[in-house]
């Protein structure tokens, strides 16, 4: 028997309930019988997780619901053939049956290996059909042990070349090069590959390697899975006619295919309807217009990656990208500044860079060392945050347009510096030098053009569009906006303040890391280079945002302290590491807390950081480090009301969440499982 399986773990012709979420709880629970994981609840909640992101059912009434779970100690399989059919999102109607894989977060590749090789033999009909008449567990689990055991290695005959380039499709990842000429038969490369790379990915590649048989196509494969991925041979790609893209992440080393003909679809599609990319790409391969992967890894190949999303998710993950490049400048840069300070005291600023260039270690200033240490680390902290604009507008064009996006996006970015529209306008450029850069990769030019245009000519033409408009166009009105929100912002004092506060911190709180999350976080980034002795309202907010942010965390792990029985024993060793989280400003330290109990953990991480961002913002507390915690104390100014803010917070946030969990009581789970699904995972 192999290690992944045992009777207890399989369930036959017993119903366990209406719908998914009630069969993959009851088979989580199965596991934790076993003594093979320690928390029903936090198996289930990431399993569910997994569903939410893509339903697990498959063709032939077969689901395979699968995680990577902290609460897995053994690498495990459970099944269940039900009695009657429930629904798990595939085309072609309700599975019967139905496996669970569960897998330690740190599996070893051996053990992945193992339950991928489960998923592809699901592929095969005639066992499946075995699985169906199996009359006993134990005739099940022997099955299973058959299909996972490897296959013995046999000493392969010789192949003549003519033979090989008429074989078919070749193993997962193979990187045979020595396949003759097509022969006549259309040759197609693909990739699949799934979030977690346990079941899908090679489920995909196996269906598509069928439908090519079928069809009569040499289909050679590169699974890029959570066991590892073998590389297609560089020849290999180079004699394919298309490419086929079953995905649900993106494609490493995507440049490999330049210029190939692509299909590109999610995973599933691969696995529900592979003899249709099969089609449409051999019909790819003889069409001049057909979708191309890009000759340069650039704006194409960006926009062919993220084609199937929406123009709020496409919005979001521009800015991000750029707020994300931004972060180290600013990070540095502040922390220097800061430095500055502490070593050269406040009136640095009016002779940091005489002092520096005027001076040395051997002809140090008239306030000494400290004076002259000071002066050095203001000033490269200074010019670090002069390319904070630049640097968000350079990447925010590079995740529209890619390679080709950047050096246009500084550009537009350094001339909203020299208008004064700061990073509004340093948002604004970066889109349009993206846009213009996007546009331009996009054209079909001759073969000894297309060498120039992302080195030369994408620049050029992009720089001039986007910078030229910033000069002549948007970039005085976007600096009086600039000017008017600075003013505002300066002006709060008082209850405008501590609303101004109370609705950063709440943000901070509401989804941990999340897209609310990062707007607040972002707006206190991008404002931070604008803060001064003079103008410190930008190190105000962005004090507020990084206390409301320790707040969750550190919440979740007192109050694991103060009430430990409302606590499972994983969250209480999640409590304990919480506490090094949240000191560092790492918010996502309570997720594991919200995940169990979101109704209750959010409510109160609300709660919580509001209460630290009014408190941070009527106290006047600065942060000049957009990171760090507690740990950068000395870019912290009020740093005793920084302290009390955070304390009062977490005091807050976790004191709700005990009196929530302790007077606002849940469904029992029964009902949740038969009435509410969605909700057991989240409730």
């Amino acid at each position: 028997m192999s290690d992944v399986i045992e009777p207890r773990l399989v369930s036959l012709d017993e119903p366990l309930g209406a719908d998914k979420a009630a069969v993959i709880r009851a088979l989580a629970g199965a596991v934790v019988a076993a003594g093979r994981a320690t928390d029903t609840d936090a198996l289930f909640a990431d399993a569910w997780a997994r569903e939410e992101k893509d339903s697990t059912g498959v063709p032939g009434g077969i689901a395979i619901p699968h995680a990577k779970s902290d609460a897995v100690t053994v690498p495990t399989l459970a099944a269940a053939r039900l009695p009657e059919g429930v629904d798990f999102g595939s085309f072609d109607g309700p599975a019967d049956l139905v496996f669970l894989i569960a897998v330690p977060s740190a599996s070893t590749q051996d053990h992945l290996a193992v339950l991928s090789t489960l998923a592809r033999s699901l592929i095969r009909e005639d066992f499946v059909a075995s699985l169906r008449s199996a009359p006993d567990t134990a005739t099940f689990v022997r099955l299973v042990d058959e299909a996972l055991a490897p296959e013995p290695e046999a000493t392969p005959a010789p192949v003549p070349a003519a033979a090989a380039g008429a074989a078919g499709a070749a193993p997962a990842g193979s990187t045979d090069a020595a396949a003759s000429a097509h022969g006549g038969r259309p040759v197609l490369v693909a990739v699949t590959a799934c979030p977690t790379g346990i079941a899908h990915t090679y489920m995909a590649a196996d269906a598509l390697r069928a439908a090519a048989d079928r069809e009569g196509i040499e289909l050679h494969v590169e699974t890029q899975g959570s066991s590892g991925a073998t590389p297609l041979a560089r020849d290999m790609i180079e004699r394919a006619d298309a490419v086929v893209f079953a995905v649900d992440v993106d494609v490493r080393d995507r440049s490999r295919f330049a210029g190939k003909p692509v299909v590109q679809g999610p995973v599933k599609r691969g696995i529900d309807d592979p003899a249709g990319m099969i089609r449409e790409a051999v019909a790819a391969s003889s069409d001049p217009n057909a979708r191309r992967v890009a000759a340069e890894p650039g704006a194409a190949s960006a926009a062919e990656s993220q084609a199937n999303e929406h123009l709020g998710q496409k919005i979001k993950r521009v800015l991000l990208t750029g707020v994300s490049y931004m972060i180290p400048f600013v990070a540095g840069g502040g922390l220097l500044i800061a430095l500055g300070f502490l070593f050269g005291g406040y009136d640095i600023t009016d002779n940091a860079q005489e002092v520096v260039l005027g001076n040395s270690l051997f002809n140090l200033p008239d306030g000494g060392f400290l004076e002259y240490l000071g002066a050095v680390f203001f000033t490269i902290g200074a010019i670090s945050m002069g390319f904070l604009v630049p640097a968000l507008a350079g990447y925010i064009a590079y995740a529209i347009a890619d390679r080709p996006g950047i050096a246009p996006g500084f550009v537009a970015g350094a001339v909203a510096g020299l208008m004064g529209a700061g990073f509004i306008g340093g948002l604004v450029g970066g889109i349009l030098a993206g846009v213009v850069a996007l546009w331009f990769a996009r054209l079909n030019v001759p073969r000894w053009l297309a060498g120039l245009m992302p080195v030369v000519i994408i620049p050029l033409v992009a720089s001039i569009a986007a910078s030229g408009l910033m000069i002549v166009v948007l970039g005085g009105p976007i600096a009086s906006l600039s000017t008017a929100l600075n003013d505002w912002l300066s002006g709060l004092t008082g209850a405008g303040a501590i609303v101004l506060g109370l609705i950063l911190g709440a943000m901070m709180g509401f989804d941990l890391g999340g897209p609310v999350n990062k707007v607040a976080y972002s707006f206190a980034v991008a404002g931070l280079g604008a803060g001064s002795i003079d103008n410190q309202v930008p190190w105000t907010i962005m004090a507020a945002v990084m206390a409301a942010g320790m707040v969750p965390p550190l919440a979740m792990a007192l109050a694991t302290v103060l009430d430990r029985r409302l606590f499972t024993p994983v969250e209480r060793e999640n409590g304990k590491a919480a506490w090094l989280l949240g000191a560092a400003f790492i918010s996502e330290g309570a997720i594991p807390f919200a995940a169990a109990d979101l109704f209750r953990v959010i409510p109160a991480s609300i709660l919580g950081g509001a209460v630290a961002g009014a408190i941070c913002m009527g106290a006047g507390v600065t942060s000049q480090a957009p990171h760090g915690g507690i740990f950068v104390f000395f870019a912290i100014g009020n740093l005793l009301m920084f302290v009390v803010a955070i304390l009062a917070g977490t005091v807050v946030a976790a004191l709700t969440v005990i009196a929530l969990k302790r007077w606002v009581r849940r469904r029992p789970v029964e009902v949740e499982q038969t009435v509410a699904a969605p909700q057991v995972a989240v409730a």
